[in-house]
Parts: structure tokens; sequence; C-alpha cells
């Protein structure tokens, strides 16, 4: 078929829902998840002005800031949100099954975003989106691709799920060997936290001149599933004052809503000069005193109970909540055995190199998905 528009095998679906929304199921942009081709969330029986109708099979694009690469196939009939462009395939020119891939590429969503207009809340209209032009094969051929495409798909998920029940694995350990760490009948002697390391340690003084390298962490370089993913090299002259100060092995903990509610913390490893300076929305948390392990220590504090009850300690207001340094070193733990700690570690350090091939699988996919849609 060669290079086509968007507009010439798709179409705009205006289709507006005129019946009870009763037990309906109401998709919003919040319900779509970036970059991934398909959803599961809606809302039911909720107050909502929405009156676009969609069906199975046709793609829910998020219109409105484009650039959070928000776009699905809807795999049920109901309603959603305004700033949602329903986009259907043209029987006879482009297969239903490819159009999802087709919208899901990067160069898509950047072409959305160049065409979008707005300052707060930037929105594309389709008449932009239908003029993007792209290589399409001709029907039997797009039906292989397809097929390829979903089965690649489809164990990316596979993998996905993989990873998701490792890391349940990994706190069911945690649970099995220390039992719940917000119970006060422990199977080992209660301690404060403060008691098991030290918070927020002072910066020592540094041997180090103004222009010496040191490793630099700011929030979104520690990921929400306990990794560092990013640090920068940064002079010390630059990052000595105003920053919060760390070491390799200690352990960060995002002390800020939302960062805290979503898990973000993690061992600090690989420092220039071993040190290193970061967002001063970090707690640290130093290994002493009977903790041999900061892997013990990192999935005490991920554990999703362990954060539930510190968010209803947080201090503050509205996205400037905070949980106190006071409150982590008050914190009651049992601590175990530091032959435990070890045990613990060893499961822990397994768990996060089958996590590694796993990724590592994922991103293979994506890029033989990313061949197929390219040609």
């Amino acid at each position: 078929m060669g290079v086509v528009k968007l507009g010439d095998v798709a179409r705009e679906s205006r289709l507006k829902w005129t019946k009870s929304k009763q037990d309906v199921p109401i998709v919003g942009l919040e319900h779509l998840i970036p970059d991934e081709i398909r959803f599961d969330a809606y809302d039911i029986n909720t107050d909502n002005t929405f009156s676009k109708r969609f069906v199975k099979g046709q793609v829910l694009f998020g219109r409105r800031r484009a650039y959070q690469r928000k776009a699905a196939i809807a795999e049920f009939d109901g309603i959603c949100s305004g700033d949602i462009t329903v986009i259907q395939a043209i029987e006879g020119k482009m297969l239903p099954e490819l159009l999802p891939f087709i919208i899901q590429t990067p160069v898509f969503f950047d072409y959305a975003n160049r065409g979008s207009a707005g300052s707060l809340s930037p929105r594309v209209k389709w008449e932009h989106l239908a003029d993007y032009e792209f290589e399409l094969p001709p029907l039997e051929e797009q039906k292989i691709l397809a097929d390829k495409l979903w089965a690649a798909y489809r164990l990316k998920e596979a993998y996905k799920k993989l990873l998701v029940a490792t890391d349940e694995m990994v706190k069911s350990q945690f649970i099995e060997m220390f039992g719940n760490p917000l119970s006060l009948n422990q199977k080992n002697e209660l301690k404060r936290l403060g008691e098991c390391c030290i918070l927020n340690p002072r910066r020592p003084n540094i041997a180090l001149c103004d222009t010496d390298k040191v490793s630099f962490i700011p929030m979104p370089a520690v990921s929400e599933d306990g990794y560092l993913v990013d640090m920068t090299d940064e002079e010390y002259g630059k990052v000595k004052k105003g920053f919060t100060y760390f070491e390799n092995n200690d352990v960060l903990f995002a002390k800020i809503t939302p960062c805290m509610e979503n898990g973000k913390g993690a061992i600090v490893h690989g420092l220039i000069n071993g040190i290193g300076m970061g967002s001063t929305e970090f707690h640290v948390l130093r290994p002493i005193n009977g903790i041999s392990s900061p892997y013990w220590l990192l999935a005490l504090t991920r554990m999703p109970i362990f954060r539930e009850r510190a968010a209803k300690n947080m201090s503050g207001t509205g996205g400037q909540k905070r949980v106190s340094a006071s409150y982590l070193d008050h914190f009651m733990v049992g601590l175990p055995a530091i032959e435990e700690q070890r045990r613990f570690e060893a499961i822990y350090r397994q768990a996060d190199k089958s996590k590694f091939e796993l990724k590592q699988c994922i991103e293979h996919i994506d890029k033989v998905i990313k061949s197929l849609i390219n040609g």
C-alpha cells in the first residue's frame, strides 16, 4: 500500500452515549497507562458529564497532554472523557489489530505533541492526527505483521507479570522470615530504628577540592521499585551546600508525597570518591548497631505496610507533606540476627538478578516491536 495518511485508513469515531450510564464502564485519561497498549481500569456508576461512546476494538488516544503517551485498544464497550480521541480503523484499508501499534510509536506521539495547542493543558485535534504519514503494507501483510506484534506483546506481558511475581516473592519472604513490621509481637527484640541506623548522618570534613567530582542524585534518579536509575557527576563546590549528603551503602528514603507513597528509595553505590549529594527530599539511613545488610533495611522501608503507616504520620499540607526524621527514629522494629539478615540479602540479590534478566528480555522485545513497525 505504501505511504498513507492516518486519515486515509482510520477515522475519528464521534458516537454519543444516549442511554442510561448505570453499570457502564467510564474511562478517563487517568485509566490509560503511558506506553501501554492495553488497560483494564475504569470507573463505574460515578457522577460525570462524559458522553463520548467507544466500542471494543477502537483505540482510545489521550489528546490532552499527548506527551504523556497514552493510547490503548478498548477491549470492552463504554464511555470516555472528551479529552480522549476515539480512533477506528477503516474496514478494507487497515486491520483494527494493527492500529494500536501504529498509534503507540514514539514518532506518532512526537507528531501529536507538535500539533498540540494550549499552554496549561495542550490538546491535539483529529485533523492534525489525520495528516500523520506512515508506511502501511497491503492487508494480507498487515495480518502477518499484526500477528507477530501481538505475539511479541503477549510475551512482554508475561515477563512483566514475572517481574511483579518476583517482587511479591521478596515481600512474602520478608514477612515469613521477620513477621509483620507493624506488629508489636515480633520474632526478634524490638528496637527503635534510630538505634539501628544513623538518620541523616552529618557530613564529615571532606578532603576534597571544590573542583573534585562527586555523584549527584536528584529525586528522578531513584525509581519507584527500589533502584538507582541514574546519577550525574558534579563538582563538589557546586553541590556541597543545600543538598543531602550520603555515602556508599546508605539507604535513601523519599520523604515527600507522592514519592514516599510510590515507593521511591534505593541503596546507593558506585559513588565517585565514595561521596554522594542529592535531593533534600531524601532521608538517609546508614546501617549500624546490628544491621549488617542495607538490603534488609531497604526492604523494610519499601514494604507497602511500612509506607502506609508512614503516610498516616506525614505532616504538612497538600503536595508538601513529608515524613519526619523523628517518625523514622522512633519506629519500633524487630531486629533480626545478622545471619538472618544475610540470608535475606542472598534472596534479595538473587531476585534482583532475575529481575535484571527479565528487564533485558522486555527491552529486547520492545526493540523487536519497534523494528517490526519501522520495517
